[in-house]
């Protein structure tokens, strides 16, 4: 028995060794992707199209501005994107980028097409794997070259962000399943902005994330774990500790469903009357200066979505 007991003992410290040394040599492995060969240009109508997007529907600087910020960016403040949120989840303590035109601590130094593959593909100037907090993959040519068009023309802010904290099922995940998320079928040059169905989708699914809010999923991961547009992703509070916000249902379900009883007018107004629960995690300021056509096509298609027969429960609860 003690014989069985020491060889047992020597296994399982040889398979923990091994496990550690995978996660130390995995953690780092790059991945190849495309540079999309998009140029940043300095059309004054092509950067103000960029700015719409970044300070609307994409609402970058809901995450590239410090927690402090939000209340500025939520009257409607051109507040700088030079990073620092955090975000702080099981696979680490996250800390948003500078994304300003600062060369030292920002994006100028970097080329087009590596920011560009970033956003598109999921994979860092330095070839690993980006965990998945900007699903912009299928942004059209168009846009994607506004978006880079105004962080160019952005005045540069010095501001050198704390580096990202990974956890150990951080490193587990950067080891064994963390790999690039790139676009879903064709990539579109352009998407006419109209208020379509079609551009409604556009704008839900690929520039504002409603499915990746809208949607349970798991923190730990990031994996979907409910039927799309269903609620009920429960995101801790940044505002409140020990609180979280639950994300609602925003299908047509007749009982649980915010779009069943909702016309076009009221979903209009219900953005452009903004933030009601302060610990929401919603982007509430830069939805509410979306247009009345982007609103109208976002409605539009979320009138579109099956039924979810899901109560997500209350929107406000302790975390466990």
């Amino acid at each position: 028995m003690k014989t069985v007991l020491k060889w047992t003992g020597i296994l399982l410290l040889l398979l923990i060794f091994g496990f550690s040394a995978s996660v130390a040599v995995l953690k780092n492995r790059t991945f190849d992707a495309p540079y999309p060969q998009l140029k940043a240009s300095t059309d004054s109508a092509i950067i103000e199209r960029g700015k719409a997007i970044v300070y609307g529907p994409a609402h970058c600087a809901h995450c590239h501005t410090p927690a402090s910020e939000i209340d500025r960016i939520d009257k409607g403040d051109i507040v700088p994107l030079a990073g620092g949120h955090i975000f702080d989840i099981p696979p680490g303590k996250f800390y948003t980028q500078n994304i300003t035109s600062d060369k030292e601590t920002g994006i100028g130094n970097l080329p087009d097409s590596t920011i560009a593959r970033s956003l598109r593909y999921g994979v860092g100037h330095d070839g690993r794997a980006l965990f998945d907090f900007m699903p912009f993959h299928n942004l059209s040519d168009e846009d994607m070259v506004a978006v880079l068009s105004y962080l160019r023309s952005t005045t540069p802010v010095k501001n050198k962000v704390p580096e990202t904290e990974i956890s150990t099922l951080g490193l587990v995940l950067k080891a064994f399943l963390l790999k690039p998320v790139g676009p879903e079928g064709e990539i579109p040059s352009s998407v006419k902005p109209d208020s379509s169905i079609a551009y409604g989708k556009y704008l839900a699914e690929s520039v504002a994330n409603c499915k990746g809010c809208h949607t349970n999923r798991d923190l730990k991961t990031g994996a979907y774990i409910g039927p799309f547009y269903g609620g009920g992703f429960v995101m801790p509070c940044e505002n409140t500790p020990g609180k979280a916000v639950v994300t609602r249902n925003i299908t047509v379900d007749p009982e649980h469903g915010m779009l069943a009883y909702m016309n076009e007018d009221a979903f209009i107004k219900r953005f452009r009357d903004g933030k009601r629960v302060h610990e929401s995690t919603m982007p509430w300021g830069p939805f509410s200066r979306m247009s009345e056509m982007e609103l109208k096509a976002i409605y539009r298609f979320l009138k579109t979505i099956p039924p979810v027969k899901n109560d997500p429960g209350p929107v406000l609860v302790d975390l466990k």
